[in-house]
């Protein structure tokens, strides 16, 4: 598998530049990846949380499948490495539906542009992490597709679904597809399964 490379990836903003990143070299002919939906049916974004790298790795490789642009959500405020070491504040940013901060919050006009967006989150208290949900909750997705992955170690996708429902109420949800973090680097199969159902 080749190495994915990402550099920022819009040009519009430097608050834009900061927040998204894509591939910095353009893939040979013979190895662009096709999605249903690019570049014919809209433009398609990866946008995802990642607190230990698992998250990140499957989002990389819809990125790979797809050819799609990707966006690394940042917490304002980080969280602990271990996201055990935070649980007590992710539980009450759960519980109590909190909107932390995000340090690279996107702009409408990117979003814009964006007509299928994949979201990428690891499962914590049974939804999204909170700074997922804030993005989430900054943004109209009215008439846009959202394709919601989640990586866990036994809680799969918790109430995540219903909860992106809620925050994106004019968005088509699709259904998602969990992944175990600890598998997420060889998890090529759900990956597919995912994009493939996107198409559909």
């Amino acid at each position: 598998m080749r190495k994915l490379f990402v550099i920022p990836f819009l040009f519009f903003s430097l608050t834009t530049m900061a927040a998204c990143s894509e591939q910095d070299e353009p893939k040979p002919e013979t190895e662009q990846p096709t999605t249903p939906d690019s570049p014919d049916n809209g433009k398609t974004l990866v946008v995802y949380f990642s607190a230990q790298g698992h998250t990140q790795a499957v989002a990389e490789r819809i990125v790979e499948l797809t050819g799609a642009d990707v966006c690394r959500i940042e917490a304002a405020e980080p969280y602990a490495v271990n996201p055990y070491d935070d649980s007590d504040r992710i539980q009450n940013e759960a519980y109590n539906d909190l909107r932390p901060g995000v340090a690279n919050l996107p702009d409408a006009e990117t979003i814009a542009q964006y007509d299928t967006i994949f979201i990428g989150s690891p499962c914590w208290w049974s939804t999204v992490a909170p700074p997922v949900a804030t993005f989430l909750a900054a943004h109209d997705f009215t008439g846009k597709t959202l394709i919601p992955f989640m990586t866990h170690e036994g809680s799969r996708m918790g109430r995540s679904e219903a909860d992106i429902r809620r925050l994106c109420p004019g968005a088509t949800v699709r259904s998602g597809v969990p992944v175990r973090g600890s598998d997420a680097a060889q998890a090529d199969r759900e990956i597919r399964q995912l994009v493939e159902a996107a198409g559909r």
